[in-house]
């Protein structure tokens, strides 16, 4: 046994210093064949500074392109070297800077806040240093895709273009979303706001914060007191709260309206059907179609998650097998793209048009010149009050007389949580019936392409000043299984308008419109059927509003005395978007 243990004690520490030998190696290799800076600081024009990185092939002095990342998510170790590093051997200078307070930025941590001045100054400090030929590109995912659009607030003549994956609007998907505050930003806060990398402890402790969102919701206590059940302050998520509206302090943060005339660069998108942030990062698309007509950008969307579609996709997504012809590269498409337009490469093959997307059930990939050219007519159909089994009839022919269906929701009720919307699993075996409304289509006739985002109007009284509404859309198969096509969340006072809060007039039939809900693709067959289901969104998992008219993160369960009485009105209607051959 001593002989054994001897033996394996001596394997033990032959293959610690092999490792510790190869680790050198790597190190020694890395620095012999790199030009590395890791510990550059840049001064912004308010006198703020950005933790830089930049890593050159050695040996070559003549000026390159740069590839830059502007990331929140400072890593220790050395862990952002490897994709500074590709650039590097794709003939770029790779540069990756952290957010003002990340990594050796002595300043404060504030999320979103900073990005577009700051990326501005960074790309200036770039453009004017001897190894930059006098353009840049960026590319990343998520909050490095709002970096990039961040850097578009006002266009720098060096950045020639961006490649944004799933790219998030701050105030428009997350905090929230329709003006819904959602949970998933709380623990975030902690997990980039907590030090200068970040806070992994937090950030994996899930546990914490459902109890912590569970408590709050058996508790019934305001939405903005969840930082007390935590035990920690959490200054960024009381900083979000205080603009329920789309106001100023998020519009400063990206192109704004008029700001998107002046985006002059090709740009690369990718994106996917389940992204969470999938509103957020079209957003940006539909909103410089509108005021520039003559936009150069391209859009890849599949069946992708929000990691998923930053790598390409999964052979499965929340239970669902996608097409074989779906996955694919966004890495190396991305560097196509970056040579096509910094070094006059090749387009892209994937790029047929404007807008290249996945069909999910049909195994292929289409293209459309715009968003709204994916579907060449649409589906109106009814949300009426006539039964159709044991639902109601999803029906293309306006009912003749004006009725509606009754639904109460008692918010004091902890019993009962509304309005299942979220896409996990995909593909369901039944779906939530005990409460809201759901809506069938007779089965198709023929096999019918869904494509686009589908919107609609919502007539509905009630007798209280507001309501947070969900809508979801499925495809019923000849199975009878449920696929999750699409989904909206938003709150009714918001819904005209996402930047002023108009209040519902008590049992007045008003008028609620929703658009802003996901893009997606499916090839339905004949025999399947179109279904919507409506609920009062009430759950442990975004904010709750009473309808009091006041602000709702301030709202108990002290307002729920009476409970929500809706009158949903036959003459609501949705719109499908489809493609007829």
């Amino acid at each position: 046994m001593k002989t054994i243990l001897n033996f394996v004690f001596l394997i033990l520490v032959i293959s610690n210093t092999f490792s510790q030998q190869t680790s050198k190696t790597k190190s020694e290799d890395l620095k012999s064949a790199y030009d590395i800076q890791d510990s550059i600081m840049i001064k912004t024009r308010d006198g703020a500074f950005i933790s830089a990185i930049v890593i050159r092939k050695k040996g070559n002095a003549v000026p390159k392109p740069v590839i830059l990342q502007h990331t929140i998510y400072a890593s220790e170790g050395g862990k952002d070297f490897k994709s500074l590093k590709e650039a590097a051997d794709k003939d770029y200078v790779g540069v990756m800077t952290y957010s003002r307070g990340k990594r050796f930025s002595p300043n404060e941590i504030f999320p979103y806040e900073n990005e577009a001045n700051d990326t501005y100054d960074v790309i200036d400090w770039i453009s004017k240093q001897k190894w930059c030929n006098g353009s840049v590109g960026m590319y990343g995912g998520s909050y490095n895709g709002l970096t990039q659009w961040a850097a578009c607030k006002k266009m720098h003549p060096a950045l020639k273009t961006i490649v944004p994956y799933v790219a998030n609007r701050a105030g428009m998907g997350l905090p929230m979303e329709n003006n819904v505050f959602i949970n998933p930003n709380y623990e975030w806060s902690f997990y980039v706001g907590s030090n200068k990398y970040l806070d992994t402890v937090a950030g994996n402790d899930r546990q914490r914060f459902r109890n912590m969102q569970f408590k709050w919701w058996e508790t019934g206590v305001a939405y903005n007191k969840m930082d007390s059940i935590d035990g920690s302050p959490n200054r960024l998520f009381q900083r979000w709260i205080q603009h329920p509206s789309f106001d100023e302090y998020w519009q400063k943060m990206s192109p704004y309206q008029k700001d998107f005339a002046q985006i002059n660069i090709p740009i690369l998108v990718f994106d996917g059907y389940y992204n969470d942030s999938q509103n957020s990062s079209l957003y940006y698309l539909r909103e410089l179609q509108k005021y520039n007509s003559k936009a150069n950008f391209y859009l890849i969307i599949g069946p992708y998650s929000h990691f998923g579609a930053q790598k390409g996709g999964y052979p499965v997504i929340n239970g669902y097998k996608v097409d074989a012809d779906a996955l694919i590269n966004t890495r190396k498409i991305t560097y196509e793209w970056l040579d096509h337009i910094l070094k006059n490469g090749p387009k892209p093959e994937i790029l047929k048009d404007r807008i290249n997307y996945q069909v999910m059930g049909a195994n292929e990939w289409r293209s459309a010149p715009s968003i709204d050219k994916m579907s060449n007519g649409f589906l109106k159909m009814y949300l009426t009050n006539n039964k159709s089994g044991k639902f109601y009839s999803l029906n293309a022919k306006k009912p003749a007389r004006i009725n509606y269906l009754s639904q109460e929701v008692d918010f004091a009720d902890r019993q009962i949580q509304n309005n299942d919307y979220y896409p996990d699993p995909i593909i369901k075996k039944e779906i939530d019936t005990t409460n809201g409304y759901v809506f069938i289509s007779d089965p198709l006739k023929q096999p019918l392409l869904v494509n686009g985002s589908f919107l609609g109007e919502i007539k509905a009284s009630i007798n209280k000043k507001d309501m947070d509404v969900g809508i979801t859309l499925y495809e019923v198969t000849p199975e009878g299984e449920y696929f999750h096509l699409a989904y909206f969340i938003g709150r009714a006072s918001y819904t005209k308008n996402s930047t002023t809060r108009n209040l519902l007039t008590p049992n007045k039939i008003e008028t609620i419109p929703f658009s802003n809900t996901r893009v997606v693709s499916k090839q339905l067959r004949k025999g399947s059927r179109l279904l919507i289901t409506l609920n009062v969104n009430k759950n442990a998992f975004s904010e709750l509003n009473y309808g009091t008219g006041k602000v709702v993160s301030d709202e108990t369960i002290k307002d729920a005395k009476e409970p929500l009485k809706v009158k949903w009105y036959n003459d609501s209607f949705i719109k499908i978007p489809i493609w007829k051959e």
